[in-house]
């Protein structure tokens, strides 16, 4: 591992996957390695340089739902099948498949080609290349726009490209006490929806907002909230005070524009949940196999002209609790055939990460992908203020 972090460090961060190609190719003997990386749907997989004796046959996408890929970013576990004799492999040999991923975020898989089964040994040389190069790829973003291009299956609009540089930079997270994760679903003329997410040393905080409008307007509406937000947040300031900066950078700058949104803290040390909700849909709750709805008090939205106080209200949060934040677009009027509570209740078993694509899959096939709204969902799972619980992997009985 030494050796190959020394590598990575002296290569440019665009060459980072072929170092870890190289890598592999030199102890395990393996060829056509490739890391592939996962779009911002989740649905589909796209390859990255790396290194290929022959890609001829080898096309992107890859469809993710129901393939091979999906059961290993599912189920988080290294796959080993024939190498298929078409889809551009040549020569025989046995595919290897693995997970890279980061604290819960599936950032895509690593897959490659080895003349005879890995051994045991072997298997955790693969699976600890695969997870060192999670954390090169977190590190190398910030130096070129390799990977990003990567997440993206088509060319966005300006207002697509604002609302999704307004995203955490990760979608999931498992902090221990909790695991969080986000999926935004695009209207064709986007319409300002934005979730956000971020650890302190005893704090989970997360938001979710709806900015009135579409297009450009509602992006520049999202980012004056986001950025009011995150500055007041990392300012370490209270819940009462974000809210206020909020909506005063809507008064004086989103020109009589207003946006809904739901602040959410939660103590990881006592579990203590706190919220705002500024005009937003109410949050819904599975408990021990039931869903409903939790009914904060409703405060006007972001940029409402009015002077008052946005209300801190408690929240009642238990272990195994699972609280889904959502905004309009997930029940909007062409959504009448998705039942958002019954797919929070089957997907129960799921980690949160595979819930929320569950869940935008669900309503896209409600919608014949026709969405109306911008629509996005934030899953919470608290798992207790003593927990530890770190597991990137999907099916297990929660017991909820």
């Amino acid at each position: 591992m030494e050796e190959l972090l020394a590598a990575v460090e002296q290569a440019p961060p665009v060459d980072s996957v072929k170092v870890v190609a190289r890598f592999l190719a030199d102890q395990i003997q393996a060829r056509d390695v490739c890391f592939m990386i996962t779009d911002l749907t989740g649905e589909a997989l796209w390859r990255l340089p790396a290194l290929w004796s022959d890609r001829a046959g080898k096309h992107d996408p890859v469809h993710v739902p129901g393939s091979v890929y999906d059961q290993v970013i599912r189920t988080q576990q290294l796959h080993v099948t024939d190498a298929p004799q078409t889809n551009g492999y040549q020569g025989g040999g046995h595919r290897v498949i693995t997970p890279v991923t980061n604290r819960g975020d599936a950032i895509g898989v690593l897959e490659m080609v080895t003349p005879l089964p890995p051994s045991r040994l072997e298997e955790q040389h693969i699976a600890q290349a695969a997870h060192a190069l999670a954390y090169i790829i977190s590190a190398n973003r910030r130096f070129t726009d390799l990977f990003e291009w990567g997440r993206r299956s088509a060319t966005p609009t300006l207002a697509a490209e604002i609302q999704q540089n307004l995203l955490p930079g990760a979608l999931t997270v498992e902090a221990g006490q909790a695991t969080v994760a986000g999926a935004l679903e695009p209207a064709e003329n986007i319409a300002g929806d934005t979730f956000d997410f971020s650890l302190d040393e005893n704090t989970l905080h997360v938001s979710i907002t709806d900015a009135m409008g579409h297009n450009e307007s509602a992006a520049l509406l999202a980012t004056l909230t986001v950025g009011a937000l995150r500055q007041t947040r990392r300012a370490r300031t209270t819940l009462a005070d974000q809210a206020r900066a909020a909506h005063q950078a809507i008064l004086d700058h989103g020109q009589d524009a207003t946006v809904t949104g739901q602040l959410l803290r939660i103590d990881l040390t006592t579990g203590r949940a706190l919220m705002v909700n500024a005009g937003h849909p109410w949050p819904l709750r599975l408990r021990d196999g039931h869903v409903s709805e939790v009914e904060p008090a409703v405060d006007l939205p972001f940029g409402s002209p009015w002077h008052g106080e946005y209300r801190v209200q408690e929240l009642d949060l238990r272990p195994d609790d699972r609280l889904v934040l959502f905004t309009d677009g997930m029940t909007e009027r062409n959504t009448t055939n998705f039942d958002l509570p019954a797919v929070i209740r089957g997907d129960a078993h799921l980690h949160p990460r595979e819930a929320v694509r569950s869940m935008a899959r669900a309503l896209r096939d409600a919608t014949g992908e026709n969405l109306l709204d911008d629509a996005t969902v934030v899953c919470v799972d608290w798992h207790g203020s003593g927990s530890s619980q770190r597991t990137s992997h999907t099916g297990a009985d929660t017991g909820r």
